[in-house]
């Protein structure tokens, strides 16, 4: 079969780093590992952190570093395929060793929080990937902390890794019943200081997010990364004013405000496109805003001065935008 991916699909912009594949790895059924090494060292990173895969003219899909954080020889993450998505997954599927890759730096918006007596660390499915990092760091560190891993039978990715560092401190479930029997001891009786971290489907983390403020959890010591987004990015037209040019900027129904205004050549920075890496960030003006993302505090969303326009909309026919 003729291998037709993967040169690198965009040149080199900013702080990308050009890295090349040193292995790829099938960890079970649809989902594969894949290392990156650079020719400069790669910078070390927060565990919890994410890079950027460039697989077309601007477009990126985001990924949970796994590997070891400090000093690393090498980048690893692991995709899940998905013949449904934009073609990402699929993209990352085909690659081989010694294909050259354009990724971003590391980022972080899911990191364990150093001042935490204990560490409650939950995985859906491939959401394991921040988790193993997580746990890494907690291992290196002399922290506390368990693990709960939810995964369907067979589809057990990272957890032959996961068992090696965790020992007994790890949980292995197979079915909601399960789950819950575990966890909901955990909430009910943690020591003061403990934090929750889940990171898996949103149905998950919003159950548990639930489930841990009805047994008296404040909401700054439960975090939470979805790996995936449901959102709806569409919904009735409005329009955005760039408050610096006075240009009117209109947002169809199906059609997302980055989108928009990237169409219009408007530069915005952007990454996961999911409502939850927080790189798009905007600040508003004026105008309600409709938030759709999983990225801003309640709080933030109350003040309406900023939103994630990869997936929210203005409440209304307008929202002005300091752009």
């Amino acid at each position: 079969m003729t291998h037709t991916v993967n040169a690198p699909p965009t040149g080199l912009t900013g702080t990308d780093l050009l890295v090349t594949v040193g292995t790829v790895r099938e960890l079970c059924d649809g989902i594969r590992e894949v290392t990156f090494t650079g020719a400069q060292a790669l910078p070390s990173f927060t565990p919890g952190s994410h890079i950027g895969v460039r697989w077309g003219t601007g477009v990126q899909n985001s990924y949970s570093l796994t590997g070891p954080c400090t000093d690393p020889d090498h980048y690893a993450i692991c995709v899940r395929r998905d013949d449904a998505g934009r073609g990402g997954s699929a993209w990352i599927h085909a690659l081989r060793v010694g294909d050259q890759v354009v990724i971003t730096p590391p980022r972080s918006a899911f990191a364990p929080i150093s001042v935490a007596r204990h560490h409650v660390l939950i995985a859906g499915g491939i959401g394991v990937t921040p988790i193993l990092s997580h746990v890494r760091a907690a291992v290196q560190w002399h922290r506390s902390f368990e693990v709960i891993y939810s995964h369907r039978p067979g589809q057990d990715a990272l957890a032959d890794e996961l068992q090696n560092l965790c020992g007994d401190r790890l949980t292995i479930v197979h079915d909601v019943d399960d789950f819950w029997s575990h966890l909901t001891p955990i909430l009910e009786d943690s020591v003061l200081g403990t934090h929750l971290y889940t990171c898996g489907p949103a149905m998950m983390i919003d159950a548990v997010a639930a489930a841990a403020t009805a047994a008296g959890w404040p909401a700054q010591r439960v975090h939470s990364e979805q790996f995936s987004s449901a959102v709806a990015t569409g919904g009735a037209p409005f329009a955005a004013r760039l408050r610096r040019t006075g240009v009117l900027v209109p947002v169809g129904a199906d059609v997302s405000l980055l989108e928009a205004l990237l169409e219009r050549g408007v530069a915005v920075p952007n990454l996961c496109r999911q409502g939850v890496c927080g790189e798009c960030r905007v600040t508003v003006r004026g105008g309600r805003i409709d938030h759709r993302d999983f990225y801003l505090t309640d709080d933030e969303r109350a003040e309406g001065d900023t939103m994630m326009p990869c997936v929210s909309r203005a409440a209304g026919d307008q929202v002005e935008l300091e752009l």
